[in-house]
């Protein structure tokens, strides 16, 4: 049996990481992070560690490879 993992809210996700809401919209329209799922009402829902390794795996890439100006 595997552990459940917590997932947060938009919200939470943003205070924890010092981001807005607004900035972690963004990065999920523009696919730089992904939820760990989406409610039936469309609500993002998020594993808190998943992001940052997510956000770390992107700091990683050159801007060039994103075709952004990033300043996380």
């Amino acid at each position: 049996m595997s552990a459940r993992r917590r997932t947060v809210g938009s919200g939470e996700l943003a205070a924890e990481l010092g981001l807005s809401r607004r900035s972690i919209s963004r990065y999920a329209e523009r696919g730089w992070i992904r939820p760990a799922l989406v409610t039936p009402g469309g609500q993002y829902r998020w594993d808190i560690e998943d992001v940052r390794r997510q956000l770390d795996a992107l700091r990683e890439r050159r801007p060039e490879e994103t075709g952004e100006r990033r300043s996380f």
